[in-house]
């Protein structure tokens, strides 16, 4: 279906990489939209093209309720009441990626969930070039879809939040994916937990072959007519993981993959990401001997259970990617020490909570360093062994006085970054930074 935007009154809202990368999209089909950001100063707006009108410092209910077409960017809440209000209307919201998927004929593999998205995407986008095709990462990792659309390629791996699910209609990929379902996010949504999981699901409406996870129960709701399920987790899945001793076994079918041992990643949660590229590989028949060389030559992705420094005996482990309580809850399994546990814990919680925690806490020798926003509120589920700063440079003072040989330090802080850091990246570049400067 061929979309013609000319002569309608468009708007995107938020000057973002998605924004200006909207823009830009316009731009080249000679069609001028405006642009509304609510910060009084956004970072990009001096990468606004000449002649563009903006509106700054709020959304501009006038120029929201005359548009015909509204493309909004993922970190602006679609349930604000001007935005309800205009849809009522009949005015058409949608995302980046909507405009994304309208253009291309491409096969497109995409890729969500609560944790994993960035290092599956990646994966995936490594051994599809190793097996020979053109492939381009984006979305949620990397370049915004819009700005790698118009290079040559025979494959896109799309990475995507809810987020970017939640006004995209249109998306038709060869295979999707929801590497897991957890809590996360619950602020954004005013139905809960429920509303994140069916934005998730989303991404199955056109998919070709959808790839899931077992433990989220996802097959029971799902209309299963001309789609192709693949599933991966448990042992009744295509694809699951089975402990020998000390390593994990990949299997599929029954049939061993792969050894944990044979790969440079550590820790369960990438054991089960390397699990979900082979099930993807297996679908786009790439070839399995190429997809096993690329897997056991990966290395973690910054911020993600990277070890920055394992000197005198003591383990700095940076996981400042860690922005829910289900990925610190991987990290805490994926620690193994005969030492004390230092964990940095802290940030926006985005109104989630961390009992699930409380288990580790009591049968794990651990210190927990409390900061940021919620610190105080989290430092409460285990008292005994929480202190309480404000920030993370302080926590890191205190570590340093009262670590100990055989002793871990794990910066996994399971809250988003953006109370006190511009993103996730600052927050671990900050925790590296620590480390290189007092040790």
């Amino acid at each position: 279906m061929s979309y013609n935007y000319f002569g309608k009154k468009i708007l995107i809202l938020g000057i973002g990489l998605t924004g200006i990368s909207c823009i830009n999209f316009f731009l080249k089909k000679g069609i001028k939209p405006k642009i509304i950001d609510e910060s009084h100063n956004p970072v990009l707006f001096m990468k606004i093209p000449k002649n563009i009108q903006y509106s700054l410092g709020g959304l501009k209910n006038e120029w929201i309720i005359e548009s015909d077409l509204i493309i909004i960017s993922p970190g602006i809440s679609p349930f604000k009441p001007i935005l309800i209000k205009a849809r009522l209307l009949g005015i058409e919201i949608i995302s980046d990626i909507e405009l994304f998927a309208r253009e291309v004929s491409v096969p497109i593999i995409a890729i969500t969930g609560t944790n994993g998205k960035s290092t599956v995407a990646t994966m995936i986008t490594k051994i599809a070039k190793y097996a020979g095709y053109r492939a381009l990462l984006g979305g949620n990792i990397g370049l915004p879809v819009l700005d790698i659309i118009d290079k040559k390629t025979d494959l896109y791996i799309i990475e995507l939040s809810s987020f970017q699910l939640e006004n995209t209609f249109n998306l038709k990929s060869k295979i999707s994916v929801i590497l897991n379902i957890s809590k996360d996010h619950i602020n954004r949504y005013p139905q809960g937990f429920e509303q994140y999981k069916q934005t998730k699901l989303s991404i199955f409406h056109q998919a070709d072959i959808c790839i899931m996870n077992s433990y989220d129960q996802l097959k029971n709701i799902l209309y299963k007519k001309n789609k192709t399920f693949i599933t991966f987790g448990n042992k009744n899945s295509d694809y699951y993981i089975d402990q020998k001793s000390d390593s994990y076994i990949l299997f599929h079918k029954n049939q061993k993959i792969l050894n944990s041992s044979e790969l440079l990643l550590s820790g369960y949660h990438n054991y089960n990401n390397v699990l979900v590229a082979i099930a993807i590989s297996d679908a786009m028949q790439f070839s399995r001997k190429h997809t096993i060389y690329i897997l056991k030559n990966f290395i973690s992705l910054p911020h993600r259970f990277q070890t920055i420094k394992n000197e005198n005996n003591i383990h700095w482990i940076n996981d400042s990617k860690s922005t829910n309580v289900n990925s610190t809850e991987a990290a805490l399994k994926s620690v193994h020490t005969t030492g004390m546990i230092h964990l940095l814990l802290g940030g926006d919680s985005k109104s989630n909570t961390f009992d699930i925690l409380k288990k580790y806490f009591k049968k794990t020798k651990i210190k927990i360093y409390c900061f940021g926003k919620d610190g105080l509120k989290i430092s409460q589920i285990c008292k005994k062994k929480s202190i309480y700063v404000n920030k993370l440079e302080e926590a890191m003072m205190l570590i340093l006085k009262n670590i100990q040989s055989g002793d871990t330090v794990l910066l996994s802080p399971g809250c988003s970054s953006l109370d006190q850091f511009s993103n996730f990246e600052e927050r671990g570049n900050l925790f590296i930074k620590i480390i290189q400067e007092h040790t």
